[in-house]
């Protein structure tokens, strides 16, 4: 069984000693860019709170600095899931697209 969408909640900056509010289980997450509503990133995941916080949000230089100016601000949502079957089962439903766009994107 599938639960709810998330509220869209505002990704952390680096710095800013913010914190990720997402379950440590198997689930969806979709991340956008908040002034155009775009879609930056999503995936299917075991692990929905450690794949957002190793997701990759801007461009790395080759000195391993990034300006802060330059990230984009960008917001989440999350929709935990009780097994990897339940993922993977998407029928459209919650607002997201069904399982063979995401096997096309190969986030399955």
């Amino acid at each position: 069984m599938i639960s709810t969408w998330s509220e869209w909640k505002r990704y952390p900056r680096p710095g800013r000693g913010d914190n990720i509010e997402a379950p440590i289980t198997p689930g969806i997450y979709e991340v956008r860019i908040a002034g155009t509503g775009a879609l930056h990133s999503f995936g299917a995941v075991d692990n929905v709170a450690q794949a957002l916080a190793l997701l990759s949000v801007g461009s790395r230089s080759w000195f391993g600095r990034r300006d802060p100016a330059t990230l984009p601000d960008l917001e989440y949502r999350t929709c935990a899931t009780h097994s990897k079957a339940d993922r993977q089962g998407g029928s459209g439903a919650h607002g997201r697209p069904p399982r063979s766009l995401y096997e096309r994107r190969g986030v399955i």
